[in-house]
């Protein structure tokens, strides 16, 4: 007998017998185990496990929620990858530190959105004492730290306020906070109308306005409200005066490529010396408005200004602001005195020297003093490039009276040639701020005023104004 294979084993065997008759069989095996037979070891192990699923309920229950558990874990996981492509995606955030000025600007702008769902809220309180004594508090509502919801021009935006118990914010002092927006990616596009809302609503509060600026720690802080802006053509400075500073403050501003060309550092010190209530500051501020720049005021008697804090504050200004420092040579007597009494000053002189022209001094910048007394001023500071232009401001002069009355009591010429005429025969020196004075008590009535004129003599000198030149 001989049995003939075709190769594969899935075909049939050929086997030709002694005889010679030819018989064909199949040649397929078991491919699983239901083709196994039940003595075949494949078999014994799937009758072991169908008897222990028949037989041991625990085991079948155990098995089920075994696959179970398995099936949600991989949905879970799936799930959460399908999320975050979704999110990734789909969704964009917008951060906004509490360090930077448009985080102020959005809680406002917040504060007063109508279409927002809040149920996490921090009160504002703004306290103002007048001069009469009268007070105005004023509340104001604001998203606090949690999750709100708003509605802005049909997209609906997640608002999460965050406040760290670790971290402080060195400008205010406060807990550091964070502020983040989420919605979906097509609308990424309305984060900037808001903040640009919010924008526009803060530079409303001050449109027409000076703010004024102190120092506080290592960082500016506003001083109160922000001030009506003052009319130049308010403050009256003997002939020439005013249109001289501003005509040199306005040749600066306009000049920064001649300084940058030339090397020479882009900054112009101002002095402006006189006897007090002369208008040395109002006229400052009157500039700052002009401009529309704001005051950034440092006092160098501050018990704690030191060179390095007076350095970082200079160089750290607000953007359009006149650095004012007042009162300038009452630094230099503190220093007199404190070095007598056997203490030492915070600022020292070269500290301001260097501050004001060193190596690491402020470019672009502004920067007017005050004093009642020049005579008392180190010569090293009166230099050119320290202050590069000095004016005196007196009291007043005829042209001031004149231009004051007639401010005062518009169209009354007659009247104020008398005023005139008493003010000279008086031969007394008086500040434009003793002169307002007077026109205030008797407003309205010009002729009150010429009758009152003698009333200066009692807190005037019989000196007559004259020019001083440093």
């Amino acid at each position: 007998m001989t049995t003939v294979p075709t190769g594969d084993p899935q075909d049939a065997i050929t086997t030709i017998k002694n005889d010679g008759d030819i018989v064909v069989s199949d040649n397929k095996l078991p491919t699983n185990m239901t083709d196994a037979g039940p003595d075949t070891f494949r078999g014994k192990v799937k009758k072991m496990a169908n008897d222990a699923m028949a037989n041991n309920p625990y085991f079948a229950a155990g098995g089920g929620l075994m696959l179970l558990g398995s099936g949600l874990a991989i949905a879970r996981s799936g799930f959460l990858k399908l999320s975050r492509v979704l999110y990734t995606q789909m969704i964009v955030d917008l951060e906004i530190q509490s360090k930077d000025k448009s985080y102020a600007w959005f809680l406002t702008w917040m504060g007063r959105y109508p279409k927002r769902i809040s149920k996490h809220l921090s009160v504002n309180t703004n306290y103002i004492q007048h001069d009469n004594g009268a007070i105005t508090t004023k509340f104001s509502l604001v998203p606090g730290p949690g999750n709100h919801w708003i509605r802005y021009k049909g997209a609906f935006i997640l608002i999460k306020r965050e406040r760290s118990g670790r971290m402080i914010d060195i400008v205010n002092s406060s807990p550091y906070e964070t502020v983040t927006l989420t919605t979906l990616y097509r609308d990424r596009h309305l984060f900037d109308d808001i903040l640009n809302e919010a924008k526009n609503i803060a530079l409303k509060t001050n449109e027409g306005k000076t703010v004024i600026y102190t120092s506080f720690g290592p960082e500016w802080r506003k001083f109160g409200q922000p001030k009506a802006k003052r009319a130049l053509q308010s403050v009256v400075l003997d002939e020439g005066i005013k249109e001289k500073i501003v005509s040199d403050v306005n040749e600066f501003m306009h000049n920064g490529k001649w300084y940058s060309d030339r090397g020479i550092p882009y900054r112009r010190g101002y002095l402006l010396y006189g006897p007090p209530g002369s208008g040395k500051t109002s006229f400052i501020q009157a500039l700052a408005g002009e401009l529309n720049y704001n005051i950034c005021i440092l006092n160098l008697s501050e018990n704690n200004l030191t060179d390095d804090r007076l350095n970082h504050l200079m160089n750290n200004m607000p953007e359009r602001s006149i650095l004012l420092l007042e009162d300038i040579d009452a630094a230099f007597n503190k220093r007199n005195q404190t070095d007598e009494n056997g203490f030492h000053s915070n600022v020292t002189f070269s500290g301001l020297l260097n501050a004001l022209d060193g190596v690491t001094s402020s470019e672009e910048t502004i920067t007017f003093m005050t004093t009642n007394h020049p005579e008392k001023l180190d010569a090293a500071i009166m230099r050119p490039g320290r202050i590069d232009f000095k004016v005196y401001v007196g009291n007043a002069s005829l042209f001031q009276v004149r231009h004051m009355f007639l401010k005062f009591y518009p169209g009354e010429h007659e009247l104020c040639e008398q005023f005139l005429s008493r003010f000279e025969k008086l031969k007394i020196s008086v500040s434009t701020a003793q002169l307002q004075g007077l026109f205030i008590i008797n407003k309205d009535k010009p002729i009150d005023a010429v009758e009152m004129i003698n009333t200066l003599s009692a807190s005037s000198t019989i000196t007559q104004p004259h020019q001083h030149i440093l």
